[in-house]
């Protein structure tokens, strides 16, 4: 209601393109102050010969404009002065019609130049608004665009990568280059999905569910399943969500690669938000582990990868043993990382 109420008086004054009409509901309006005077005759006191001519003038002003305004002023004067200024009936000038049409006039005067005014500033205030529209509009555009040509370089040098490994023997290199280009690819596919235009996060279930579905199926595993639980309302900013995306994405290629290397399974990634804490568990019931492993002492590069993203959220990251069986990689970050 309100947005509407803002584009009714940014189309102030109305009907500029055809004064004819402008003039006509003019004299309509100071003819309704007049009949509406006669019925109040009874009403009213001695005087007040101005007191409904002068919401004509403030209407006809207000959303026609300036010379619709002082056309009414004119109109209301002159019926204000023949039929209720003693002696009525007539245009008889002495002081007290003098001074009180010079006070008609001031009043009148002041109420179309105060609108005036503010049409004037209503009217720059709505092409600011519009030109703060358009240069929005084009920031959007413009962070879309450099957003997906960062997307696009990085596929492209993950793309080089895995060209050039055609042309390493060393097996360990060759797994080297994989690694590294598999986490430019997936940072490239996860830039590209974080443009939000309204600034306000990654619902963390839908990214958490998606980023899972794409690292199965860049793996080629049919026989592993995985399921996402993520409370409702939890938002993940831009700055946090590449971070977390690789400590996942690293969690679940450990399962893949070392818990479910050669059997089937299923893998389970659980978001949980606590008071003062946001915990993450992505576990597998895979072969399981012989005990709980340091990931920045080990000598998985991956996991020392995702334990040093977690010191940068300012959080923690471990390797454990789950229960019964399997492995389970733990993430707790402080509250205030999620949005």
């Amino acid at each position: 209601m309100q947005r509407k109420n803002e584009r009714f008086v940014e189309r102030l004054p109305l009907v500029l393109d055809r004064p004819a009409y402008a003039y006509l509901l003019t004299a309509l309006f100071c003819a309704a102050g007049l009949l509406l005077r006669f019925s109040a005759e009874p009403l009213l006191p001695g005087g007040y010969p101005f007191v409904t001519f002068f919401p004509a003038v403030i209407l006809s002003s207000f959303l026609f404009g300036v010379r619709p305004g002082i056309f009414a002023g004119l109109v209301c004067g002159i019926l204000s002065w023949y039929f209720f200024i003693a002696p009525a009936h007539s245009f008889v000038m002495n002081p007290a019609v003098a001074t009180a049409m010079l006070f008609y006039t001031g009043v009148v005067a002041i109420d179309i130049l105060l609108i005036q005014f503010m049409q004037r500033a209503n009217y720059s205030l709505g092409v600011e608004r519009e030109r703060s529209r358009t240069l929005a509009e084009n920031r959007e555009l413009l962070f879309h665009e450099l957003q997906h040509r960062v997307s696009n370089n990085l596929q492209v040098v993950a793309a080089l990568l895995a060209l050039q490994r055609r042309h390493i023997v060393d097996d360990v290199a060759r797994k080297g280059l994989d690694d590294a280009a598999a986490r430019l690819a997936l940072i490239g596919r996860i830039s590209r999905t974080l443009y939000d235009p309204s600034a306000g996060g990654q619902d963390a279930r839908i990214f958490l569910t998606s980023l899972t579905d794409d690292i199965l199926h860049a793996s080629g595993r049919e026989d592993i399943r995985a399921v996402v639980t993520a409370p409702d309302g939890v938002l993940l900013a831009s700055d946090i969500a590449i971070p977390l995306a690789l400590i996942v994405a690293e969690s679940i290629s450990n399962a893949i690669e070392h818990g479910l290397a050669d059997r089937p399974g299923s893998i389970a990634v659980v978001l949980e938000r606590g008071e003062r804490e946001l915990r993450l568990r992505v576990a597998d019931d895979g072969r399981g582990l012989a005990g709980p492993v340091e990931p920045g002492e080990g000598t998985s590069l991956g996991l020392r990868i995702a334990s040093a993203l977690a010191a940068q959220l300012g959080g923690s990251f471990a390797l454990e043993p789950g229960d019964g069986a399997g492995a389970v990689a733990r993430l707790d970050l402080p509250t205030d990382q999620d949005s």
